[in-house]
């Protein structure tokens, strides 16, 4: 069986914690930054996790992880 292709559009959006969670930045933080406040735009700065329906959907998309 051959090797299976990792999707590169996903291997640079997503990583993977220790505990093999899924690990996404949080978008509305490019422009337009004047309208929103500190706390938000500090918010927007974290990583969020991605939930568990699309984790498995995201694992068939970089099956090497």
């Amino acid at each position: 069986m051959p090797k299976l292709k990792t999707k590169k559009g996903v291997k640079k959006r997503f990583s993977f914690t220790k505990k093999n969670k899924v690990k996404r930045d949080k978008a509305n933080k490019g422009h337009l930054k004047t309208s929103k406040n500190s706390k938000r735009k500090r918010g927007l700065r974290r990583t969020a996790t991605v939930s568990k329906s699309e984790t498995k959907m995201i694992k068939t998309l970089m099956p090497y992880n």
